[in-house]
């Protein structure tokens, strides 16, 4: 069982940056694929970026060099540097997790659990 607390959204300018963050309460010693997925209003939701269990990075080509995936076992929080925003990048932004050492999926409907959002508005 996991429960995921995002925050950091905000309204920013293109250009600027936004480090968001999920809080990660995990009752257990199962080991998770992280990841980002991102809803703008109208759309579908899309992956943006994930981590595995060995720290392994992978990013959506829209978001590649400027977004980063973090992940802080410390903590037990999980991080999306965003850098140089484009109004495009406007979302929802949630963060998921999917049980399994590795990742090995895209698709929002195979993540078992879910946070509840942070917006981010890039206004032009």
């Amino acid at each position: 069982q996991v429960q995921l607390v995002e925050s950091g959204g905000g309204s920013v300018q293109a250009g600027g940056s936004l480090r968001l963050s999920c809080a990660i309460s995990q009752y257990g010693r199962t080991r998770y694929c992280m990841a980002w997925f991102r809803q703008a209003p109208g759309k579908e939701r899309e992956w943006v970026a994930d981590i595995n269990s060995y720290g392994n990075t992978m990013y959506a080509e829209p978001v590649k060099g400027r977004f980063s995936i973090s992940g802080d076992n410390a903590k037990n929080t999980l991080y999306l540097q965003i850098d140089s925003l484009k109004p495009e990048d406007t979302a929802m932004y949630y963060c998921a997790a999917e049980p399994g050492a590795g990742c090995y999926t895209r698709n929002p409907i195979e993540f078992d659990y879910w946070g509840q959002g942070t917006q981010v508005i890039v206004s032009s």
